[in-house]
């Protein structure tokens, strides 16, 4: 347990701050008046984009009066020791991603866990998220949600990642590049089942935003075409009562179509399609079972 004294210029027992600052996600103007006035008083401001960074500034009117550094994927390790140094030394160190807050899926959890390790005050200004943003239009339940960041580029990592998550009973939200989305809301497709309720968020905020809702089946079909833009998903959750058959029974019916000729791999496709189960569960049970027979 730590405890930290706030002294009269609002730092802790004389250390730094640092201070983890929401950017807009899309419109400039979703900027708050805190993160205007955070911008022009902090004594370094650590970027995932010093480009960025600068444009923002200036279309928010900002003179930037700190330092100016990058804080990105590739020298988070190195960097965030180096703020931490700023840190002890009694400075106020912010923290801006491209978009959205610093920590999720972008870089800041690091130096935040070394700052509180070295009880030194943090402290965040609110700003968009495209996670809440997203889960908030979806149309999907929001009561309880997680966030599972971008899924593995690799065919076979995603699909043991996604088959983990197949009984996942919280929706779901998730980060994908345009260029991999159809590939991947088919692997969603077959691990969760192709009925399984979905939204692809494309341009949150923006002047395009778009929002596609539908089965994961149907948005596979759809992102087959040219998809643009940032992306957010949303996956709803597992429901028990989606799966009526027992998976025994759905493990006869495999073996009854494999006696009738259907090859073992087509047979666990089709019928975990029409139980509306996902193919990896079947498949497992399958080979659990001692395969069936061979294909």
């Amino acid at each position: 347990m730590t405890c930290n004294t706030m002294g009269e210029d609002g730092r802790v027992d004389g250390k730094g701050r640092l201070v983890l600052a929401g950017a807009p996600i899309g419109r400039v103007d979703d900027a708050s008046a805190r993160l205007r006035e955070a911008l022009a008083v902090a004594d370094v401001v650590a970027a995932e984009d010093t480009r960025r960074l600068r444009r923002l500034a200036a279309d928010l009117g900002v003179t930037l009066g700190g330092r100016v550094v990058s804080y990105y994927d590739a020298n988070e390790a190195v960097r965030a020791e180096e703020l931490l140094g700023s840190l002890r030394d009694g400075e106020t160190v912010l923290v801006i991603t491209d978009a959205g807050m610093p920590g999720v899926s972008d870089p800041g959890y690091r130096l935040t866990r070394l700052a509180v390790d070295a009880g030194i005050e943090v402290t965040a200004l609110p700003g968009p998220s495209a996670v809440t943003t997203a889960l908030a239009i979806s149309g999907l339940p929001s009561d309880r949600f997680c966030f599972e960041g971008f899924p593995p580029r690799k065919t076979g990592e995603r699909s043991r990642r996604l088959a983990g998550l197949a009984a996942e009973r919280r929706t779901m939200v998730f980060f994908e590049a345009p260029h991999r989305l159809g590939a991947c809301l088919t692997a969603m497709a077959e691990a969760f089942g192709p009925e399984r309720r979905a939204a692809v968020c494309r341009e949150l905020t923006k002047t395009y935003e778009e929002v596609r809702r539908g089965t994961l089946a149907e948005l596979a079909e759809w992102a087959a075409g040219d998809v643009r833009g940032e992306i957010t998903l949303v996956i709803a959750g597992h429901d028990p009562g989606e799966v009526t058959a027992d998976i025994g029974d759905l493990v006869a019916e495999v073996a009854r179509m494999q006696e009738a000729g259907v090859p073992r791999k087509q047979a666990i496709v089709d019928v975990a399609r029409a139980a509306g189960v996902a193919r990896r569960t079947l498949y497992d049970a399958v080979h659990g079972a001692g395969g069936v027979r061979p294909a």
